[in-house]
């Protein structure tokens, strides 16, 4: 075994030694770096499932190629239904790229100021939001308010919270964990506190005016605020580890399509969505990929501009340990391995 590849073993191994016993040797990690690249994607997606992976979607946009979609696995594993490449997904914080987006929009159109605070947008959150007075709308969206994040409450995701109110709850009158702008810890409540004042300055539901600005222009169809919206029977079942039934009728927010989640990427940074002066705000507060996690969903979506390439990848197998997350990013990388050797043959 060469050098370089005993030193890529011990990158993974330090990788996922954070969250994997000292006692255990993460061996089907090490197996899914190492394993010999295969020729397609499909392979890569085959494989994945061997690894323990339920069912498994992927998008790829490339410029100067058709679109690329695949399945592998189970879109719901009790009925012995196959993946599906055009199913409705759980995006999870995929969706605070578009919260980032309306944003935006309404910093650019006047109705919402990056330099305003809690205190000005909620001020009834004075006195039970630790720097209520100094956590702007900017600090807000860099997640670096300081506010404790409502979904790390003890048994959160065995019960989780169905309102604004409720998850507020879990936080209101708790320290801060630091000072507003000394310090970044990703936080759902920052995105709770964004919708909130976005419903607020808007008088109606910001997913309308997501709806609006973002979704229709880009022809978006299939994209939704929540189950409500959809036929169930599109939405992939979800499963968590350990928990013998399938998650997918808990409500979660965001759903869309591979495809969906894609275009709205390559929109996103190639600044085709913004009018004149907005991507200039978008590129100050906030990024350009994301992943997203919730019981029994776990998604990626990013751009490549080696390749000029945008690839979405859904999981539906999550675990408490975060190990199915660790495996999920190694076969990412995989993907894109392939994609860039296919351009470079």
């Amino acid at each position: 075994m060469s050098k370089k590849r005993k030193k890529q073993i011990i990158r993974i191994i330090l990788f996922t030694g954070t969250i994997i016993s000292m006692f255990f040797v993460p061996w089907l990690l090490v197996k899914a770096w190492i394993l010999p690249l295969p020729d397609t994607v499909q392979e890569e997606l085959d494989e994945a499932i061997s690894h323990g992976f339920d069912g498994m979607i992927v998008y790829i946009d490339q410029t100067g190629k058709p679109p690329q979609y695949y399945a592998a696995g189970w879109h719901n594993r009790e009925l012995k239904i196959p993946a599906k490449p055009h199913a409705l997904f759980k995006i999870a914080s995929i969706s605070k790229l578009y919260d980032a987006v309306a944003v935006t929009k309404l910093v650019s159109n006047g109705r919402l100021s990056l330099d305003k605070t809690i205190a000005d947008y909620l001020p009834e959150l004075v006195g039970r939001i630790e720097n209520a007075d100094k956590i702007t709308l900017r600090l807000l969206i860099q997640h670096r308010s300081g506010i404790p994040n409502f979904t790390d409450a003890p048994n959160f995701w065995a019960a989780p919270t169905e309102s604004y109110e409720e998850s507020l709850a879990l936080i209101l009158d708790k320290p801060a964990n630091f000072e507003p702008g000394e310090n970044y810890e990703y936080c759902n409540t920052n995105y709770l506190l964004i919708n909130k004042i976005m419903d607020d300055a808007l008088g109606y539901s910001n997913f309308q005016f997501i709806q609006e600005e973002i979704l229709t222009p880009l022809n978006l169809n299939n994209t939704f605020g929540s189950l409500s919206e959809v036929n169930m029977d599109n939405v992939m079942s979800g499963y968590h580890v350990g928990y013998p039934n399938d998650l997918k009728a808990d409500e979660h927010g965001m759903l869309a399509t591979a495809e969906d989640v894609g275009t709205f990427l390559r929109a996103l940074n190639k600044g085709t969505l913004f009018e004149q002066g907005e991507q200039e705000i978008y590129s100050s507060i906030y990024e350009y990929e994301h992943s997203g996690w919730v019981p029994g969903y776990q998604s990626f979506a990013k751009y490549y501009k080696d390749i000029d390439a945008v690839v979405v990848e859904f999981y539906n197998t999550t675990d408490s340990k975060l190990y199915n997350w660790n495996l999920s990013e190694i076969i990412n990388s995989r993907i894109v391995k392939i994609l860039r050797k296919k351009n470079s043959s």
